[in-house]
């Protein structure tokens, strides 16, 4: 029997990284989840399915600014504080984490002759210009904003991770995320779904920013990492980016009103100021990811937000 191959998780404990490990771990992979816990939580690799596979799993709690060993066969890189609360508290270390981490890691690939794959973000496209943002488009980002440690983390990690596969031969993917909910995103995250939900199942008003018709495009986290080994395990790719994400669009105020009835909540809708720019439309164009690899999201809004609901009843939020 072939030995099962190595995948390194740098950022494993967080949302989508503990998502992402437990496909790893079905997929019949050893996983090396590295995590600072800044932002990440112990608790979500204590699910049935890291019990199940706990010979093919290992957690470090390290954080990817230092000197990291790992022989690995494939390198995700979703280390970054990724909520506006999150990354404006520890803006400094955001700005750190995708730029001297991302190096770290592109140079362990490098070494070991991994495939890397880069976790980039929607935000990359800043308050778009274009609709729906194509990978081609070069985006609308503030640089000084209070949202550009994050922007700019991001959008430096894509350029280090295209020199690393132009000059040094690291086989580099790209994947560009856009807005993801479901179970295990921190109720405090700061973003639309966990916040609406929050508020809905503990009674509060639901704080709607601006006049609330600023869009979102939502994808469920299961099509999500779906698309992701799609782009890391199909093979002549390196050097390409793919947008991820759901192209059904909703306003935040659909997106609360739809809350407040599934959860069968009472609460009052209330409006507060539009935060610095925050992004007035976002929608993503998946034609390539579509045409290149046959992905595309299954689990509708409605559907998703049921599962999340169910599940932030069960473990985080009671009503």
């Amino acid at each position: 029997m072939p030995e099962a191959k190595v995948s390194l998780v740098a950022g494993g404990a967080g949302f989508i990284g503990s998502h992402l490990c437990e496909e790893l771990l079905r997929r019949g992979h050893r996983v090396v989840a590295v995590d600072s816990l800044i932002s990440g939580r112990r608790s979500n690799l204590e699910g049935s399915t890291f019990r199940r596979h706990r010979n093919r799993f290992t957690f470090l709690e390290r954080d990817i600014l230092k000197p990291l060993r790992v022989d690995a066969d494939f390198v995700f890189n979703f280390a970054s504080p990724a909520s506006p609360p999150h990354y404006q508290r520890h803006s400094i270390y955001t700005l750190r984490t995708g730029s001297e981490g991302t190096l770290r890691l592109l140079s362990l690939a490098r070494d070991r002759g991994a495939r890397f794959l880069q976790a980039s973000t929607s935000e990359v496209y800043g308050d778009p210009a274009v609709h729906p943002q194509p990978e081609s488009y070069w985006g609308n980002v503030n640089p000084a904003g209070l949202r550009s440690c994050y922007d700019e983390a991001k959008r430096y990690g894509e350029a280090l991770c295209m020199e690393f596969w132009r000059k040094e031969g690291v086989d580099v993917r790209v994947v560009r995320i856009f807005n993801t909910y479901g179970p295990r995103l921190d109720p405090d995250d700061g973003r639309v779904v966990s916040n609406y939900i929050r508020q809905a199942l503990r009674g509060e008003p639901l704080t709607v920013y601006g006049d609330g018709r600023q869009t979102r495009s939502f994808q469920y986290v299961s099509d999500l990492v779906a698309g992701v080994c799609a782009v890391m395990f199909a093979p002549d790719l390196a050097g390409e980016i793919f947008n991820v994400g759901n192209p059904g669009e909703f306003t935040v105020l659909r997106a609360a009103r739809l809350i407040r009835r599934l959860t069968g909540s009472r609460s009052p809708v209330v409006f507060r100021p539009l935060p610095s720019d925050d992004p007035s439309r976002r929608r993503p164009d998946i034609s390539k990811i579509r045409r290149r690899l046959g992905w595309a999201p299954k689990v509708p809004f409605e559907e998703g937000l049921r599962r999340t609901i169910d599940w932030y009843r069960r473990h985080e939020v009671r009503d």
